[in-house]
Order: C-alpha cells, then sequence, then structure tokens
C-alpha cells in the first residue's frame, strides 16, 4: 500500500512544503508521496471525506485560509491546537477498522524555535503583524518565549478573533490597533513577527526606511516569496536581526515529518540538514 501525504490550501502552487517533506523521508527510506492540492474552504468537508475512505494516508499539513475550518473535519484535537483554534497538521491514526483524524498546531513550535534561534530577551516586548490563524499561532510562540504582552497591528480590528482567543486561553494581554499605527511600535518591539501576506507589508517598510529608524530587535517574517521581503531589507538596514519565513517554514515542518513518519527518535540532525538543502536554507547547529 502506498502512503500518502499532503499540503492544503488555497493558493498553494509557491508551497515549499513537497520540497521539505521529500527530502525528509527520502533521508528516512520511508515511501511517502507528498504533493500540494488546492482546497478552498467551501470544499474542505468534501475533500476529507474522500480522503478518509482512502488507505494509505499519513497526514495532512494545512495552510491558509483552512487553519480555522478543518477543526470541524477531525475527530481530535491535541496539544496547543485545542487552546488556539486553528490547526496547521492532521495526522491519520490506525483507529480499529478505521482511522481517527487528530489536528495539531506545529506552527507554534515553528516560530519558538526560530526566533529563539536569533536570539531574544528573556521577557521581550513583542508585536504581531497580521491577524488570522498564524497569528493566534505567534501569540502562543510568543507566551512561550516570555512575552506577557502583545501588540497586534491590523487593517481590519473587526477580523482578530482568533489572536484574541488565542491571547485568553494562553494569558497574554493583546492590544489590538490599526496597521497605519505601527511603525513606531514596530521599530522598538524586541521580537516582531509579521503573518501579513507577500508584499502586505510594503508600506509599512517604506515608513520604516524613510524615517531612518533603529531596528534593534529580531524579525521573523512569516511571508517566503519574494526574498528578502522589503520589510526585511528595512529592518535589516536598521540594525535588527531577520530570521526568514523560510526557517519557521523547516521547523514546523520537522514536527510534522516526525508525526508523519512515525519516526519521530529517527528525525534527527541529518534529516534536517537535508531538509534545508532542499529549500536553499544555510544549515544551522541544532
Amino acid at each position: 500500500m502506498s502512503l500518502r501525504a499532503a499540503v492544503l490550501g488555497h493558493p498553494i502552487s509557491h508551497s515549499k512544503s513537497p520540497a521539505l517533506h521529500a527530502a525528509a523521508y527520502a533521508q528516512l527510506g520511508i515511501d511517502i508521496s507528498y504533493t500540494a492540492v488546492d482546497v478552498t474552504e467551501p470544499a474542505l468537508p468534501a475533500f476529507m471525506k474522500q480522503v478518509s475512505q482512502q488507505e494509505g494516508w499519513r497526514g495532512l499539513s494545512v495552510t491558509m485560509p483552512l487553519k480555522a475550518a478543518m477543526l470541524h473535519e477531525v475527530d481530535e484535537v491535541r496539544g496547543v491546537a485545542s487552546v488556539l483554534g486553528v490547526v496547521n497538521t492532521v495526522v491519520f491514526e490506525d483507529a480499529g477498522a478505521g482511522v481517527k483524524r487528530v489536528a495539531y498546531n506545529t506552527d507554534v513550535a515553528g516560530i519558538v524555535d526560530a526566533v529563539r534561534n536569533a536570539g531574544v530577551a528573556p521577557t521581550p516586548s513583542a508585536v504581531i503583524l497580521g491577524g488570522g490563524g498564524t497569528a493566534a499561532a505567534a501569540v502562543a510562540a510568543l507566551k512561550l518565549l516570555g512575552a506577557v504582552s502583545v501588540q497586534l497591528f491590523v487593517r481590519d480590528t473587526s477580523r482578530v478573533q482568533e489572536a484574541r482567543a488565542a491571547a485568553a486561553g494562553v494569558g497574554v494581554d493583546l492590544a489590538v490597533r490599526q496597521l497605519a499605527e505601527a511603525a513606531g511600535p514596530t521599530a522598538a518591539a524586541d521580537v516582531v513577527i509579521s503573518t501579513l501576506p507577500p508584499r502586505a507589508a510594503d508600506g509599512l517598510a517604506r515608513e520604516l526606511a524613510a524615517s531612518g529608524a533603529r531596528t534593534p530587535g529580531v524579525l521573523l517574517d512569516v511571508a517566503y516569496d519574494p526574498w528578502p521581503s522589503k520589510i526585511a531589507s528595512a529592518w535589516q538596514a536598521g540594525g535588527g536581526s531577520v530570521v526568514p519565513g523560510l526557517e519557521m517554514l523547516l521547523y514546523q515542518a520537522v514536527e510534522q515529518v516526525r508525526l508523519f513518519s512515525r519516526l519521530r527518535e529517527e528525525v534527527n540532525a541529518a534529516v534536517i540538514d537535508v531538509m534545508c538543502d532542499a529549500v536553499g536554507l544555510p544549515r544551522r547547529a541544532f
């Protein structure tokens, strides 16, 4: 029986997840095919019904706009995903005559590991740019990194339900403000996580560059295509450290590979090395 996994989202053609996963499974010597499947939110229930009736599925990576909708398509939610209300991973577990669909959120671990490697103050002042499912994961990650409060800057302050729920769930004070007000607080923050889509932070980048503001903190820009983004370039010019979105993608994918392959201990530095090579990331001391 052939084993399968996939990344779901819309649009999805840009995803580098297939390259990461394929490299990992080749290194592990396990035959799991991993593809990208374009699935819209309205089409998700039918898709999940279809795959639940097929043999060989090990797991699904879930990206926008499906991270909240997937909650309604699984049998169980584990770990921090149950607090956040957004998931990015579904694992198919053997359950007697059928399978159990179990949801996780590995984005939190991906953000924590990526930002921690860049060096962050013990109790950092923190800013998140953008709302939605990834912003909710960022709230939880910042809590684990020691933040007690977070400023969230969005274009529409009425659409931050997921981030608010995450903040309440993990015990973080959340202040929600307009994105147009972000330049000063962003420049001054110890850690900034941009969850905005590609190019959506270009205006803020121009504002930071024009002001000549110093940016001594750490910026993680989740968007990784095109790279470097304008905000990453402006941040680096201001003296700060930049973590590429690919690094977060790598770390969250490592956790998914452990779950999908069922070879947790075998997913070691050698596997992570080939995953880095697959997407052009420099190797680090993991």
